[in-house]
């Protein structure tokens, strides 16, 4: 596939901002805009959000999974890491007992069916056996007959955090093993399966390249919700309520965060966290200026690995007489 960044030529192109100099698309006419589909015609398919912490599913893909959940899948949430070291709490066994609620409220909230906590040390998963991991990954693929993975891109550059960049491998490895006949065999005799997850929606908080646009704008509230109730860590939660109370301290309003606390809270996600300061310092578009860019309201950007239709099949399909 020949790839193409729109900024490699900036004269020919001075009409993309500069804030997406993080994201490198494939020729236009290979990406792909995905759209809401009416209806539920993905029924029976089963998609897992991997997620190393609590918030990432939340900012990266939420969207994604929330017009997917829309559109007939059943899903699950499998976080990685305990969160122990990340976000608001007395203790440790407190910041790991809220980060747990608050993922499983990003569960509910998202209308699936259930968690699946992994429980490893926050930001030490580089400390922890691939094999391990990727065995774990691979007996839930075959476990809940997984058909798509949403989760952090194996080859997205620039990743500082290890739990993002170790699960993104081991995510990508147990998805391919998963399919094999020979690895693992004590799961046949448990009664699973050789399972092939089919379709791969990759995203990164940094550069990557990007062949599939999501339409998020009838999803946008689904997104909202989702990280309303992740209030542990992430720069939501009660953070519009805080500067709506600080303003009125201060004999202020601001019209953007609206008329009471409630109202701050939801406008501070989707005015600021979602679009105003969204990963500013890494140079990639927030999901309102990603779908401007597309003729869309909202949008969320993703590496996506799905179904390659063989060239022989369709060789014997035009040929066979």
């Amino acid at each position: 596939m020949e790839r193409r960044t729109f900024l490699q030529n900036s004269l020919a192109l001075p009409f993309i901002p500069q804030s997406f100099i993080g994201r490198t698309f494939v020729e236009p006419d290979e990406l792909v805009i995905e759209r809401a589909v009416a209806g539920r015609p993905h029924q029976g398919k089963v998609l897992a959000a991997i997620q190393p912490h609590s918030d990432d599913v939340p900012i990266f893909a939420s969207g994604t999974v929330a017009k997917l959940i829309a559109e007939g899948y059943k899903g699950y949430l499998i976080r990685m890491t305990n969160d122990d070291h990340a976000g608001t709490g007395k203790t440790v066994g407190e910041v790991i007992l809220n980060n747990e609620n608050d993922n499983e409220a990003v569960a509910r909230t998202l209308g699936l069916e259930k968690t699946y906590d992994l429980y490893y040390r926050n930001h030490r998963m580089d400390n922890i056996s691939p094999v391990e991991i990727r065995s774990r990954l691979i007996f839930l693929i075959r476990l809940l007959k997984i058909d798509t993975i949403i989760s952090y891109d194996p080859w997205g550059h620039y990743e500082e955090n290890p739990d993002h960049y170790v699960t993104a491998k081991a995510v990508e490895a147990a998805r391919w093993m998963a399919g094999g006949r020979l690895d693992y065999p004590e799961h046949f005799d448990a009664g699973l399966q050789a399972h092939t997850v089919s379709e791969m929606y990759y995203f990164a908080r940094g550069p990557q390249l990007v062949n599939r646009i999501v339409d998020i704008s009838q999803h946008i509230e689904a997104k909202i919700d989702t990280n309303l109730v992740n209030v542990t860590q992430g720069p939501a939660g009660n953070t519009g309520a805080q500067v709506f109370r600080q303003l009125k301290s201060e004999g202020k309003h601001l019209d953007l965060l609206g008329n009471n606390e409630t109202e701050a809270k939801r406008n501070y996600i989707k005015h600021v966290m979602l679009d105003m300061d969204s990963q500013r310092l890494r140079g990639i578009p927030s999901d309102k200026e990603l779908g401007n860019k597309f003729d869309l309201e909202w949008a969320e950007a993703f590496h996506y690995v799905g179904p390659q239709p063989s060239n022989f099949d369709k060789y014997v399909e035009d040929k066979a007489k």
